[in-house]
């Protein structure tokens, strides 16, 4: 472990995203919960050389989350588990009600 943990709460794009046997496998392009209700569903990774809006992010679910340190996020997934998990798809943006 590189440092104390910290809450998912903490968590900011651009975070490495690593593996069980701690080799980097990505970084976070979101946070996905519910901060309101303090509920962690889990992150969209983006791995490959085009990270951001062109690459696939894949969603890992919080559930596979094994601790969060300042920086980075641990995972109970091998490295070659990334590109098999679902792709994530962004939440729509709000529309905006007029008066």
């Amino acid at each position: 472990m590189s440092g104390d943990p910290v809450s998912w709460l903490l968590i900011e794009p651009g975070w490495k995203v690593l593996a069980a046997d701690g080799t980097e496998v990505g970084r976070v392009e979101e946070v996905v919960g519910d901060t309101e209700k303090d509920i962690f569903s889990g992150i969209a990774v983006s791995s490959g050389l085009l990270p951001g809006p062109l690459a696939k992010a894949r969603f890992v679910p919080a559930e596979r989350i094994t601790f969060i340190t300042e920086g980075e996020i641990h995972l109970d997934l091998p490295a070659d588990a990334i590109d098999r998990l679902e792709e994530h798809e962004p939440a729509p943006a709000p529309e905006q009600v007029r008066p």
